[in-house]
């Protein structure tokens, strides 16, 4: 589903800075990964250019046969908004929106008529278990909660694949078991895939593998 092939990424200024160096990597429909590595190493990096808010110096990445390194912003963007979910860790929440209609955003923005885009939304809503908050706004809630809503956000439209930064880094211990709970709980329900970026041994030991991002590539964790 997902292929990357000896990618590099490399930013320039007065000293150039290579950032990734030959990654690669497959994801199978199913899987659900984790990527971990010391911080400055490039693991947002990474996920940017796999959403392709980024474009690489080198390399593909080919997401259901499409390389994102040969497609235009726009064709980018249109295989982003129908192909992938992605939670931040800052939630990136609309504070003007209710609960309700940041979930709904996605369809919205898809041309899903609004009578369906508030059905889909409620039911992925009572499947992180935050119906009750529909009607809330984001400064009503808490972090756990506003990282609920944001992956119900990132899975509403059944994206094939999910793009996780640090979801609970800014979550207590109690919620963020929680958030990991649904993150797996809707990845193998939607039948997706789902990439982790996180520093957490814990969450790492969720997914069905790990990598290892260092200067050197992504290597695979055969103990943790």
């Amino acid at each position: 589903m997902l292929i990357i092939r000896n990618l590099n990424k490399t930013y320039s200024g007065l000293r150039s800075r290579l950032v990734l160096q030959d990654i690669n990597l497959d994801v199978a429909p199913g899987e659900y990964i984790a990527i971990m590595g010391e911080s400055g190493v490039g693991k947002s990096t990474l996920l940017n250019l796999i959403a392709g808010l980024d474009v690489p110096y080198s390399g593909s990445i080919v997401l259901d046969g499409k390389d994102l390194t040969t497609l235009d912003d726009t064709a980018r963007t249109l295989l982003r908004r129908d192909r992938m979910g992605f939670v931040f860790q800052a939630f990136l929440l609309l504070p003007h929106l209710t609960v309700m209609r940041n979930v709904m955003l996605p369809l919205s923005l898809s041309g899903v008529d609004p009578d369906r885009s508030a059905m889909l939304a409620g039911e992925m809503l009572e499947a992180v278990g935050i119906m009750a908050l529909a009607a809330a706004y984001p400064r009503e809630l808490s972090g756990g909660e506003m990282q609920r809503v944001a992956i119900a956000r990132a899975l509403v439209h059944r994206p094939r694949l999910l793009l996780a930064d640090e979801p609970t880094g800014n979550l207590d211990a109690d919620s963020a078991r929680q958030v990991l709970h649904v993150l797996r709980t809707q990845i193998i329900r939607n039948a997706g895939a789902g990439i982790l970026v996180t520093h957490s041994a814990a969450a790492a030991t969720t997914t069905d593998r790990v990598y290892m991002l260092t200067g050197g590539g992504l290597h695979l964790r055969s103990e943790f």
